[in-house]
């Protein structure tokens, strides 16, 4: 089979254009794979859940007797460990859940901090 003169360099322009398509929209045009996607909305998921239950710790630590002794532990520990000491309160407990949650804690602490100030 005979291929006209102009079909190479046209496939190859072709071909090179589709590539350079698919390089720029995932780099800048925003294109996702599902994959991509999936993750991205499970980060959005988790921070959104975090910030809803950031009150509830906040509830938590205004109703715990000894809240005045544990918010001076937390005031006087490091703060790379205070999210570990929130979470032993029992303030950064999910409603429902058995175990703290570390994403939650950093939350309450830092709305415990912009509360404060």
């Amino acid at each position: 089979m005979n291929m006209p003169e102009w079909f190479k360099p046209g496939a190859y322009g072709a071909v090179f254009g589709a590539a350079m398509l698919a390089v720029i929209g995932f780099n800048w045009g925003g294109w996702q794979t599902a994959s991509g996607a999936e993750k991205q909305a499970a980060i959005r998921s988790t921070a959104d859940v975090t910030a809803a239950l950031v009150p509830v710790c906040l509830e938590r630590s205004r109703s715990d007797p000894a809240s005045v002794a544990k918010l001076e532990t937390l005031r006087a520990a490091a703060p790379s460990g205070q999210p570990d000491l929130l979470m032993q309160t029992g303030w950064a407990t999910p409603p429902g859940g058995d175990k703290a949650d570390r994403s939650l804690a950093r939350a309450c602490l830092q709305a415990m901090t912009v509360a404060s100030q």
